[in-house]
């Protein structure tokens, strides 16, 4: 009776109680679905311009795909080679537009299976951390590689010597906003997609990270891993196409220390960066849909093209950190630059006596 009288107290609070009791059997439902209980995402539309459409008319659907995936192919192949000529800086537009793009792609894919479109703040939350985790990991990458820079700007050196505490001031800015967004009967969906928000986050935004360290250690650690990737999908879906499953194993011998990196790199490519198109085959496959979006035609969305590039960025950091790229000058500079006067004194001493003792200093410089 007590549930009767609540939604017969007037028509507005009677509608909004009835769909906060929709809301909330079907989050109580969520933890006893399995595999096929997962409703299906929409189809998504066909998005091959009208003018291929007509080109194409003619072929059965299998080569009708073939044409699309090809022409579409040397596009961005042409395209990526002209972002290359523009320089570093339009390689790293170029990255973090996809990182949103992978973002947008996936946290929808959430909002449509978990229905959660009515859920408050949410969508425009989880925007939110995006920004937040952004400006925590480029901010670090600034004062790595631009100490130098920064240094000279004094607006900006309060930003780098307190850049942890913002970037933590600004996602618990976040965290108590979820908080304040709990509405009952919505708890459990509410957790859901704030989990699935931070999965989706360090999915997207660390690994795009890690391809602009990568991109800073010298072009080569850019392009090779990535043109490792490229390659390998393109030969993959060649000969799946007209030869079946066709196991490809490459031997090379080579002696210039790069191409020995390059056997390590491509062999990771091959071997280890194709289970990360399985792990997105898989995903898709859990919520019953072919690919993460539409946007590029018969390709999928962006994140269906870089499921690899994402896990070889991170072997690819990982292989640097470790075996090339030794202590960060700049990042030891800044440090030094923020001490106190007689802590840098005490340094600058120290530092010299150590090069005279290794006869680094010439006589002419110990006075």
């Amino acid at each position: 009776m007590a549930g009767l009288k609540r939604r017969g107290a007037g028509p507005s609070s009677g509608s909004a109680s009835d769909k906060d009791v929709v809301l909330g059997e079907r989050c109580g439902d969520l933890d006893l679905r399995n595999d096929s209980d997962i409703p299906e995402v929409p189809l998504s539309t066909d998005s091959t311009p009208e003018i291929l459409k007509k080109a194409l008319s003619g072929l059965s659907s299998r080569w009708k795909n073939w044409w699309i995936r090809g022409i579409l192919t040397l596009a961005m192949i042409s395209l990526f080679f002209l972002i290359i000529y523009l320089g570093s800086f339009m390689l790293m537009l170029l990255v973090l537009s996809i990182q949103v793009k992978c973002f947008h792609e996936i946290i929808t894919i959430g909002y449509r299976v978990y229905h959660s479109y009515e859920l408050p703040w949410f969508r425009s939350l989880s925007w939110y951390f995006l920004l937040c985790v952004n400006y925590f990991f480029y901010g670090e990458t600034v004062a790595d590689y631009f100490a130098t820079f920064v240094q000279r700007r004094e607006q900006l050196q309060f930003l780098i010597r307190y850049h942890r505490f913002i970037s933590f001031t600004l996602y618990l800015t976040g965290f108590c906003m979820f908080v304040l967004s709990l509405v009952k009967r919505h708890y459990r969906l509410q957790f859901y997609m704030f989990a699935w928000t931070h999965v989706t986050l360090l999915i997207t935004v660390t690994q795009s990270h890690l391809v602009i360290q990568n991109l800073f250690e010298g072009m080569i650690w850019f392009l090779v891993p990535i043109s490792s990737v490229i390659c390998n999908d393109i030969t993959a879906y060649i000969f799946g196409f007209f030869f079946g499953r066709t196991p490809l194993i490459k031997e090379t011998v080579n002696m210039y220390p790069f191409q020995i990196h390059s056997i390590a790199l491509s062999t990771f490519a091959s071997l280890i960066g194709p289970f990360g198109g399985f792990f997105a085959s898989g995903f898709k496959r859990a919520f019953k849909i072919k690919d993460f979006a539409d946007t590029i035609p018969g390709h999928g969305g962006i994140m269906d093209r870089f499921d690899c590039q994402y896990l070889m960025a991170t072997f690819v950091h990982v292989y640097i950190t470790s075996f090339i790229r030794g202590p960060n000058p700049s990042k030891l500079l800044q440090q030094l630059l923020v001490l106190q006067p007689e802590q840098q004194l005490n340094v600058y001493k120290t530092l010299k006596s150590h090069l005279i003792e290794k006869g680094i200093l010439q006589p002419s410089l110990r006075g």
